[in-house]
């Protein structure tokens, strides 16, 4: 029995979110409310995202190895209070619990997939947050939550290269090579910096891996999204 309520909390906490929101009950993945914040990572007030990472994201943090003021999942769980839809913390702490093969790290207050939900209910509009959500369900190999997480991100951001390279992705794993195809080639006509897709699509004979350019009258934005894929962290489903 025990088992089987770990199991449940572990894949199914937006639905015992609804619930417990339903019921008048705290929501099962916590309040916003936040002493710092909470701040839209994608806008944030002047110096308060450089408070926040100099102590709390710092590389060593970042990469999972050692935390700065106490433990990697404190300083993490600190950082995506204040930041809930930090795409880049998101990724170091799912990283840093599949490398500790745990549901929740030593230190944060929350179990892993808490903190995706918690991006995307502070930010709903965010497509990076949505993306890194459902990047995030296929690495716990929960595949059919993750798509809709990934259409999602696309719907609102349709020409962010990562969020096309990642639907395409997934999209070859269901077998369906023409649409893997049409988001592999917009992934890299916004200059995407991995091949991983393109290599995929091409040794199964679905693509010959050319591109075709985007119009001139794109060339601006283009330049634009291919800076923030360069900036983004590596949400890329490999």
């Amino acid at each position: 029995m025990l088992t089987f309520k770990c199991t449940l909390t572990r894949l199914f906490p937006v639905a015992l979110l609804l619930a417990a929101a339903a019921a008048g009950a705290k929501p099962y993945c916590g309040d916003l409310s936040n002493g710092f914040g909470p701040y839209d990572y994608r806008e944030p007030p002047p110096d308060a995202l450089y408070l926040v990472e100099s102590a709390h994201y710092t590389e060593e943090v970042a990469a999972g190895v050692r935390g700065n003021t106490g433990t990697v999942g404190g300083d993490l769980d600190y950082t995506l209070r204040a930041f809930p839809n930090h795409v880049k913390a998101l990724t170091s702490m799912a990283m840093a619990a599949a490398r500790a093969k745990v549901n929740q790290l030593p230190g944060s207050k929350y179990p892993v997939e808490c903190y995706f939900e918690r991006a995307v209910r502070f930010k709903p509009d965010d497509g990076m947050a949505w993306g890194a959500y459902g990047k995030y369900l296929y690495g716990i190999g929960e595949e059919g939550r993750a798509m809709p997480m990934l259409k999602k991100a696309y719907a609102i951001a349709p020409d962010n290269p990562s969020i096309n390279y990642n639907l395409g992705l997934a999209y070859f794993r269901a077998k369906q090579f023409d649409l893997a195809v049409q988001h592999a080639k917009k992934a890299y006509q916004h200059d995407f910096p991995f091949d991983g897709l393109r290599n995929m699509l091409v040794g199964a004979r679905k693509w010959d891996g050319k591109v075709e350019p985007l119009p001139a009258r794109e060339e601006a934005g283009d330049k634009s999204d291919a800076a923030a894929a360069k900036a983004a962290p590596d949400t890329a489903a490999h």
